[in-house]
């Protein structure tokens, strides 16, 4: 996990050529640490690394760790030991970049991204990589059976989408969907999006803080809890659906034994792994609504990259890290490292290189639409293990939709917003 990065400079030279700026060439003894978050870019990154230390005499090292990522970056301070350049999740760059990041908004790449984000004013997070949620589908298994070309955008309603699900039933498909009963999927990726579609959605969270929101009367609620129980109805594992294995779902999904199951496109890296079809996508959730939500999928932004402001850092391997970040985001190599080596769904506008995977051409393709709804970033630290187990509850039949909403508001009632 500590292979060497290099090749920043060189490149970061040739493109500052092209673009006419100046970028400085930094001494051979110069090393900066990266901590990747993203566990199935762990390999690729490290070939990169030896790749870009070679090329421009910065030494890089990538370190990856599956503690969550404020609780291993807060060893790292506590020892004085910082990364240089660190990769967290939104959340993370607004409860440590005050004190832990500088500010990278005189950087070429912020003009190139609507999703750099920052505290007071300034921008501290370089964005990784562009991620949405919503409903995965396997075009191949619906069309095997309903003999018809599958378009997703046939079935924005919950209406269109019961009927395809009988039809496939009929045409022996019994159970053509997946439930994954993880508590991140549930908890982080279906229920925040009931937040998420909210009219106002800071209002709506606040609502729940201060025990005035009516959920189970919420429209936004219940109707994506009436997709869900669609899903629920029609899953492979319904008799059983608290222990389905999520790469068993997924195989599942791949190979065309069932045809829907909710997700996002970091899915690819569990279904590429399988005798997956050829045509697969990932289409809004259908629901009966008229605000719009039904077109859209649910995302952005995704895990950030900032670079330590702290003594233990030296300006030298600041700029290092800045003149990694360049490559990353304006060079060819750097591009292509994105977009076609990790299979990440770029998020500068300047990265026209082709998306490699099924799902991440999906985001791709609603994100240049504008047709994303944005992440609410603010989520309770706990809230995937304690609404998630409730979440659960539900999935397992052990409540109903208003017991359900209740706990949920009972969750809210006894947590701490988080400052933003």
């Amino acid at each position: 996990m500590k292979k060497r990065i290099s090749m920043a400079i060189a490149v970061a030279t040739a493109a500052a050529m092209m673009t006419g700026a100046a970028v400085p060439v930094m001494a051979d003894d110069v090393n900066i640490t990266i901590f990747n978050s993203k566990m199935e870019i762990q390999s690729q990154f490290e070939e990169k690394a030896a790749e870009y230390t070679e090329e421009t005499g910065v030494g890089v090292e990538v370190y990856y760790n599956s503690d969550t990522v404020s609780a291993h970056l807060a060893t790292r301070y506590s020892a004085n030991d910082p990364y240089t350049i660190s990769m967290v999740d939104p959340k993370d760059i607004y409860s440590l970049a005050a004190d832990h990041a500088i500010d990278l908004s005189d950087q070429s790449w912020v003009n190139e991204t609507d999703y750099a984000i920052g505290v007071d004013g300034q921008i501290n997070g370089f964005p990784t990589c562009l991620e949405a949620r919503g409903l995965i589908y396997n075009a191949d298994a619906i069309e095997a059976i309903t003999g018809e070309t599958f378009n997703p955008d046939d079935y924005k309603t919950l209406d269109s989408f019961k009927e395809l699900l009988e039809k496939l039933k009929e045409g022996g498909m019994e159970t053509p969907t997946g439930i994954m009963k993880e508590d991140w999927s549930l908890a982080a990726h279906f229920l925040a999006e009931i937040y998420e579609e909210q009219p106002d959605v800071e209002a709506f969270i606040t609502s729940l803080h201060e025990g005035t929101a009516d959920l189970a009367n919420n429209e936004k609620f219940n109707s994506l809890m009436d997709f869900f129980d669609v899903m629920m109805e029609n899953n492979y594992a319904k008799d059983s659906a608290i222990a389905a294995e999520r790469e068993t779902t997924e195989m599942m999904l791949a190979e065309g034994q069932i045809a829907f199951l909710f997700g996002g496109n970091w899915d690819w890296s569990v279904i590429n792994a399988y005798d997956y079809t050829e045509n697969m996508g990932m289409m809004p959730v259908p629901q009966n609504t008229d605000d719009g939500s039904n077109e859209k999928l649910v995302g952005g932004g995704s895990k950030f990259m900032m670079i330590d402001s702290s003594d233990a850092t030296s300006d030298e391997q600041r700029q290092a890290a800045k003149d990694f970040l360049t490559w990353l985001a304006d060079s060819d190599e750097g591009q292509s490292f994105i977009a076609e080596t990790c299979a990440l769904v770029p998020a500068f506008s300047n990265n026209e290189k082709e998306v490699s995977d099924p799902l991440g051409k999906s985001v791709k393709k609603y994100a240049d639409e504008g047709a994303l709804i944005p992440n609410y970033n603010y989520l309770p630290d706990d809230h995937i293990s304690m609404c998630g187990a409730i979440f659960q509850k539900y999935l397992a039949g052990q409540v109903d939709r208003a017991e359900f909403a209740a706990e949920l508001e009972n969750y809210w009632q006894n947590t701490t917003p988080v400052e933003h």
